[in-house]
């Protein structure tokens, strides 16, 4: 197969060979958010229309399938595959075209859906269906799932808001799909082209009796909203008959999974935005069934949303680091929870329609509290529900929630019988599962919990979806809701909808795609549905030897599979949030926390003996980390990348040696120590273009990048001369952390901290530690940094109290002890590496916590107005601790406080100093924070905690951004 041919002239990007970069694009993309793996012959990030003629050329002269791919979030395998994957997520994403007044949008499919609505607020307007994965989730894909989600019992799904769509035939040519009349419909089928053959032959499918009544008569009854199974045969029907006779192929498009056309641009219809006040009524439940017979009470009050959440999906929210604060509104042990929305323009309208469903339940028995959550914090409560397939990938062990008959969809009025007799079918097979989703539309997402890692799991995969055709078919149900059927579901269409039915299931295909390029074997001729999987059964695991302590998340092998594919990692900017800042600035799916964990799940499922980690693949797509640590808390699996690239990078090391630049940025200390011995002369250097262009050029490093200057002293050194010169007694004392950062470079920083501490009245001791062991995990020295930690460890832990706590400046530096240290440490010495990252806080946690309890006031402050910008530091957003540092700035009090919605600033430490990632780390940098910084007045001020993230802001803008205790200090009346 030659690719070279298809390279000529492509204007974007293709991966075919087997290269490490080109076989590690193809093997991210191998897996979606289903439970399928296969290796695509290539992967094809598309840039132009031509570029998509080419391909499906190529397609059909080699007779190898087309995989259209947006975000990759699809559960039943839709985008997996043994073709070409066309991803369309980087290049197709114009807006064309919006008409305000006609209330329409004409775009591109690589638009997400939340940032198309970003978009689109200004006018007063958005695109309504809504899936849980709207912050990644692109309208391309929406269209190929028809999707829906929380509000489609009132807005709808996909298939009722494509309006149009421009779409590349299976020959290549160009059709518009609309609103045709009959007469237009009996134009176009005359034409000798494809085009023509797809309106004549479809037409005489619609008009022959026998398939009427075999449609009429088989598919999901029209009560029912959610009917995703086969293609939309029911619906184009009823368009025909229900008109002149006319209908319009997006009804058929949309749903049908790339298997028909590729769609090129769309024209969606847009809803007035909704009511500005939004309240949910949380339904707390005794049982799963009593949540059911509420939901039917639920739906006689018109709601806008009633979803469901079980206990597994809430006792998955304890103690993780985002969603446990999620868990406000929860009152004792709910064994099932259902949220139900109401939006109004005023909040007595609202309390009038909550009071009433209130005291209806109450009147009938049902519930046994319903707390009303109102405004910003709804969203909290909506993050848990959103999160569910994330949160129950936490499972330990390796029977875990398994896609399967998660998208049936029945009445709502039947769902309390279905769902009972769904449960009777689980104990039969000895199964739990989770039950949680769109309880109002009639569809709840049932995860079984099945270990597919064995023989007997794999066929009870298969059984299961098998024994449960016949009852989704009693109640007249959908086998696929939203979801879709892919590989997962299309083996049994036959079974649920008759051979009759999937006989004109197959022909429409065979009508639009004769030569099967696109998406093959999706929906029909699907190859058996326990296939392909992401696990060999009964394949022996080999122990990996580790660094890290795993036994948290059981070994190192569960951390990584413990990833979803839900795609969380794959949001914009434009959504805000961290995680992952690489992906934002590239778009590119190796760049994502997803690409990681899979691409390390696949080589250590396989490891053999030797060396599991040595492997190119792994460095190719673990080198644009950035180590933000924004996955351990935004990832609802906790996917921990930062932790698992150091890991890898150690042993990567061991195979093939340490990079001289590694070497030198985690010598940083040493460095330092000797140029602060010379810091005129060292400082100099370090300003001088050329003295510092050569520095550079032998380091590696940018030449575009400052380097660091140090203090005229240490920051110990100058302690010992004030501690003589200003003896003072205190009655409260705290530790100082002085890490190398803060004394060696930040050293001003340094003397504000003692300075403002003892002027509120604290002591501080510098205790003898050692450096942070920072440096060496950043470079993925884990061994150096084991011996460090270990050593601080030891010295400051028989030291630091919850009375004498141990407080740090800079947060990278800090958090080590909260972080790492508990998982790098002897065996031995767990308990007291806990014990010291339970009494450890960063400057501004301890101060916030001090002014809570009265020891620190506003009068000791200025009363004088001043706007302040805060960036918070990665480690600080994905610890919760950035609501501190904003509490202590906003203590005086007319300091008006504003965070900017910035992710990683993109230095990160090393990474923005390192010639090939720099151009990187300032396009993350342009995302957010640098415009904001800009755009900010001279007066007011930056503030940022972390020695990264100053310098970025100095290098990006040529502003000085000030540590929080800086601005405080300036701010203490003296």
């Amino acid at each position: 197969m030659d690719f070279k041919e298809l390279e000529q002239g492509f204007a974007g990007e293709l991966f075919y060979g087997n290269n490490s970069l080109h076989h590690a694009q193809r093997m991210v993309y191998a897996t979606d958010a289903s439970v399928y793996q296969e290796l695509p012959l290539a992967v094809a990030l598309p840039k132009t229309e031509e570029d998509l003629k080419a391909l499906i050329r190529f397609a059909t002269k080699e007779h190898i399938s087309l995989i259209p791919r947006a975000a990759g979030t699809s559960l039943a395998g839709q985008v997996v595959g043994n073709g070409i994957v066309v991803d369309i997520s980087k290049y197709f994403k114009k807006i064309i075209e919006i008409n305000a007044s006609e209330r329409w949008v004409h775009l591109q499919p690589g638009i997400i859906r939340d940032d198309l609505n970003a978009f689109l607020k200004p006018y007063g307007l958005f695109f309504a269906p809504e899936t849980s994965t709207a912050s990644r989730a692109m309208i391309g894909g929406m269209i190929g799932n028809n999707s829906c989600g929380l509000h489609s019992m009132v807005w709808g799904d996909t298939r009722k808001h494509l309006l149009e769509a421009k779409v590349l035939l299976s020959d290549g040519e160009k059709a518009l799909f609309r609103n045709y009349s009959d007469q237009e419909i009996k134009s176009k089928a005359a034409q000798e082209t494809l085009e023509g053959a797809i309106y004549r032959q479809l037409a005489d499918v619609l008009d022959n009796e026998n398939n009427k009544t075999t449609i009429k008569n088989n598919y999901p009854k029209r009560s029912l909203a959610r009917r995703n199974t086969g293609y939309a045969l029911d619906v184009l029907l009823e368009e025909r008959e229900s008109g002149d006779g006319g209908f319009n192929l997006c009804k058929l498009l949309a749903g049908s999974e790339g298997t028909l056309a590729f769609v090129t641009e769309a024209k969606l219809n847009l809803l007035p935005l909704p009511p500005a006040k939004d309240a949910l009524v949380c339904i707390h439940c005794s049982s799963l069934g009593e949540s059911l017979h509420a939901n039917n009470i639920v739906l006689q009050h018109a709601p806008m949303a009633s979803e469901l959440v079980d206990k597994y999906i809430m006792d998955f929210t304890k103690g993780h680091p985002v969603y446990h604060n999620n868990r406000f509104f929860i009152e004792g042990e709910p064994e099932a929870l259902l949220m139900v929305e109401f939006m109004e323009d005023t909040d007595e309208a609202l309390d009038i329609k909550t009071n009433r469903l209130i005291e209806d339940l109450k009147e009938k028995g049902l519930g046994y509290a319903y707390p009303v959550i109102k405004g910003a914090k709804t969203k909290l409560v909506w993050d848990i529900r959103k999160a569910g397939l994330g949160l129950i990938r936490n499972m330990p062990g390796d029977t875990q929630p398994v896609n399967l008959i998660e998208d049936c969809a029945v009445s709502p009025e039947d769902l309390p019988a279905y769902i009972a007799e769904l449960q009777q079918l689980l104990d039969q097979y000895g199964l739990s599962a989770s039950y949680y989703a769109h309880a109002g539309a009639g569809e709840l997402h049932v995860e079984p919990m099945i270990n597919l890692k064995t023989a007997q799991g794999k066929e009870t995969f298969r059984d299961l979806l098998k024994d449960t055709v016949p009852l989704v078919k009693k109640y007249n149900g959908s086998l696929s809701g939203e979801h879709g059927d892919g590989r997962l579901r299309g083996e049994f269409i036959a079974a649920a909808m008759g051979a009759d039915v999937y006989a004109l299931l197959k022909g429409v295909k065979n009508i639009f795609d004769p030569e099967t390029i696109f998406n093959a074997n999706k929906i029909v001729d699907t190859p058996k549905m326990n296939e392909q999987l992401r696990y060999a059964p009964d394949q022996q695991q080999v122990a990996i030897e580790t660094l890290f302590d795993y036994s948290g998340q059981e070994n190192i092998l569960r951390l990584t599979e413990k990833c979803s594919g839900s795609g969380d990692c794959r949001k914009s900017h434009v959504t805000g949030g961290t995680m992952c800042p690489s992906y934002m600035a590239t778009l590119q799916e190796k760049d994502t926390t997803r690409a990681r964990a899979n691409i390390l799940r696949q080589f250590l499922t396989n490891a053999g003996t030797g060396a599991p980690f040595n492997h190119p693949e792994i460095k190719e797509v673990m080198d644009l980390c950035l180590s933000c640590k924004a996955c351990k808390s935004e990832c609802p699996s906790s996917v921990d990348i930062t932790k698992l690239k150091a890991e890898f990078l150690q042993h990567y090391y061991d195979a093939n040696g340490v990079p001289f630049r590694s070497r030198l940025i985690a010598s940083f200390t040493q460095s330092q120590r000797l140029g602060i011995k010379i810091p005129g002369i060292y400082n100099a250097v370090v300003k001088n273009k050329l003295l510092s262009g050569i520095i550079k050029k032998i380091a590696g490093f940018a030449p575009g990048r400052s380097l660091p200057e140090v203090g005229k002293t240490t920051l110990r050194n100058w302690f010992e001369k004030y501690q003589r010169q200003q003896p003072q007694r205190f009655e409260r004392k705290v530790f100082l952390f002085c890490d190398e950062f803060t004394n060696y470079n930040d050293v001003a920083i340094g003397k504000r901290t003692i300075q403002l501490l003892n002027a509120l009245g604290y002591g501080v001791v510098i205790p003898p530690h050692k450096e942070s062991g920072r440096t060496w995990l950043s470079k993925g020295l884990v061994r150096k940094a084991k011996e460090i930690i270990t050593g601080n460890v030891q010295q400051l832990s028989a030291l630091v109290t919850a009375g004498q706590p141990l407080i740090g400046i800079e947060p990278s530096a800090l958090l080590t002890f909260r972080d790492e240290a508990p998982e790098l440490v002897p065996a031995h010495l767990r308990n007291e590496a806990k014990q010291l990252a339970a009494h450890s806080f960063l400057i501004e946690e301890f101060l916030a916590g001090e002014y809570e309890k009265g020891a620190i006031r506003e009068e000791q402050f200025t009363t004088e107005k001043r706007m302040v910008k805060l960036h918070g530091h990665c480690y600080q957003k994905s610890f919760g601790i950035v609501p501190s540092v904003q509490k202590i700035l906003s203590i005086p009090v007319n300091y008006y406080v504003e965070q900017i919605p910035s992710g990683c600033c993109g230095m990160a430490g090393s990474f923005g100093y390192e010639k090939e990632h720099y151009s990187l780390s300032m396009k993350i940098g342009e995302l957010v924070l640098l415009p904001a910084v800009r755009g900010a007045d001279a007066a007011t001020i930056i503030a940022a905690s972390g020695t990264s993230c100053r310098h970025q802001i100095k290098d990006g803008t040529g502003r000085k951004s000030l540590h929080p205790v800086e601005v405080l200090w300036e701010a203490l009346k003296k």
